[in-house]
C-alpha cells in the first residue's frame, strides 16, 4: 500500500499515529537512554515514507500541515525571548559569538566547495542553533534559570534568527543590496507591529481576551494565528523566508502579552503549545523523516562518513566561539554544556537543504547528509550537555517530564 492507496487523512491518520508513539516509546526507552521525542518522531517518518514502507508521501495538504508546524515552531521560539532578560552583555557575547561561527563556518564553506551556492549553505548550516527544539528539553529539565539559562537564550535567539537573516540576504534570489533594502523595510514592518502591540490595552479588547479563554470563542489564540501568518505571508510576499515573519511574530505577541495581558499570559502559551507541540510541530518532525532520503544516502556509503565529520564541524563552528565568549556569564564548569546546547541543529537544516536540491545546489544525497548529522546532533547533543550542567550543577538526573509528574502525584498522595 502507498500513499497515493492510503489518501490524505490515512497519510494524515498515520502521521498523528507516530507523533502520538514517538514520547510514548521515548518513556519506554529513558529507562536505559533518553531520546528525544523529535528524533523518534524523524524516524517514524522514515519508517513511514518512501524510504522504507512507503505509507505517505507528501501531497499539498501534509506539506501545508508540515510549513504551519515549522512556522509554529519558529514563533515558540520567538516567544520564548525575553529581551529584558538577555539584553546587554549576553546578548552582545552572543552576537560576537556568532559572528564568529559565520566567518568559520563560511571559511570551511568556501575552502571545501569555493565559491558556489552549495559553500554558502554548508556555511550558513555550520551557524545554526536549533532554539526551538533545545528549549523543551532545558524548560522540562528545569535548565533554564539562572546565568546558564541566559546565556543560553542569547545564544539560542543570535543562533536561530541570525541565520535566518543571511538566509533571506544570501539565498532569496536578490542583489546582496536589493535583499538589504527588503528585510530592513520588512523589519520596520515588523517593528510597527510591535510598538502597535506594547500600546495601551483596549478596555473591551483584554475583557474579550480574558472572557474567551475558557470559551469555544479564544480570542487569544485566534490573534496568535492571525499573527504568525500575517507576517509569514509578509515575509513571503517580499520573497524573503517565511520562517523571518513566524519567529518575528512570536517577538511581537510576547510583547503584547506581557505587557498588556501579563495575567493571562500564561494561559496563552500554553494553548499555543498545546497547538504547536500537541499537533502542527510533531507532524513536521514526521514530515521531515518522510522527505528524508535515505536511499540515496545509503547508495553512497562514503557519505556516511560525512555526518560525524559534520557533528564536529557543528561543535567547532557553532559551539567553540560560544566556549570563549562565554568566559565570566557562566561558570567554567558549565560551559561546555553550553558548546553542545549550542551546537544543536536541525529545523534550519532542513530549509536550507531544501533550497539547495530546489535550486540544484545540492543534490538529494548530500542533503540527506547534512539532515543526517542535525538529527544526529539532535541525539546527542543535548543528552551530553544535559549531563554535563548535571555534574556541573550537583543536580540528579533529569525525569522525562511524565515520571516527574507522577512521582509528584505520589508524593502529594
Amino acid at each position: 500500500m502507498d500513499g497515493a492507496e492510503l489518501g490524505t487523512m490515512g497519510m494524515l491518520l498515520a502521521l498523528l499515529v507516530a507523533a502520538l508513539l514517538a514520547p510514548l516509546l521515548g518513556d519506554r526507552l529513558a529507562r536505559w537512554v533518553i531520546v528525544p521525542s523529535v528524533v523518534l518522531e524523524i524516524g517514524f517518518g522514515i519508517v513511514l515514507g518512501p524510504s522504507a514502507l512507503g505509507i505517505v508521501r507528501e501531497n499539498e495538504t501534509i506539506t501545508l500541515l508540515a510549513d504551519l508546524g515549522l512556522a509554529l515552531l519558529m514563533f515558540m521560539a520567538g516567544y520564548e525571548i525575553d529581551f529584558r532578560r538577555i539584553k546587554g552583555r549576553p546578548l552582545n557575547r552572543a552576537l560576537l559569538a556568532w559572528a564568529c561561527s559565520v566567518a568559520l563556518g563560511l571559511a570551511i564553506g568556501w575552502a571545501l566547495l569555493g565559491t558556489s551556492q552549495a559553500a554558502l549553505i554548508v556555511g550558513l548550516a555550520l551557524t545554526t542553533t536549533a532554539l526551538g527544539t533545545v528549549l523543551p528539553i532545558l524548560r522540562d529539565s528545569g535548565a533554564l534559570g539562572g546565568a546558564f539559562g541566559t546565556r543560553f537564550l542569547a545564544s539560542g535567539s543570535v543562533g536561530e534568527f541570525g541565520p535566518i537573516v543571511l538566509i533571506a540576504l544570501l539565498l532569496s534570489g536578490y542583489r546582496p543590496w536589493q535583499g538589504t533594502l527588503l528585510l530592513a523595510a520588512f523589519f520596520a514592518l515588523a517593528g510597527a507591529c510591535a510598538w502597535a502591540a506594547t500600546r495601551p490595552r483596549s478596555e473591551r479588547w483584554a475583557r474579550l481576551i480574558r472572557a474567551t479563554l475558557g470559551s469555544s470563542t479564544q480570542v487569544a489564540v485566534r490573534l496568535c494565528m492571525v499573527v504568525i501568518v500575517a507576517l509569514a505571508w509578509l515575509a513571503s510576499v517580499m520573497q524573503l523566508d517565511a520562517l523571518l515573519g513566524s519567529f518575528a511574530a512570536g517577538v511581537v505577541i510576547r510583547l503584547m502579552i506581557s505587557i498588556n495581558h501579563g495575567e493571562e499570559a500564561e494561559q496563552v502559551e500554553a494553548k499555543m503549545d498545546a497547538i504547536g507541540f500537541g499537533f502542527l510541530i510533531p507532524v513536521f518532525f514526521v514530515v521531515t523523516g518522510v522527505r528524508f532520503d535515505l536511499a540515496s544516502l545509503l547508495a553512497q556509503p562514503l557519505l556516511l562518513l560525512l555526518l560525524p565529520v559534520l557533528l564536529a564541524a557543528f561543535l567547532l563552528v557553532r559551539g567553540g566561539p560560544e566556549y570563549v565568549f562565554s568566559r565570566g556569564d557562566v561558570p567554567d564548569a558549565q560551559r561546555p554544556a553550553l558548546v553542545l546546547f549550542s551546537a544543536t541543529a536541525l529545523p534550519l537544516l532542513t530549509v536550507l537543504t531544501t533550497i539547495g536540491t530546489r535550486d540544484g545546489s545540492l543534490d538529494s544525497a548530500h542533503a540527506a547528509a547534512i539532515v543526517g548529522a542535525g538529527m544526529l546532533s539532535v541525539l546527542i547533543l543535548p543528552q551530553a550537555g544535559g549531563a554535563l550542567l548535571r555534574r556541573a550543577t550537583g543536580a540528579g538526573p533529569a525525569a522525562p517530564a511524565n515520571r516527574r509528574r507522577e512521582v509528584d502525584e505520589e508524593e502529594d498522595y
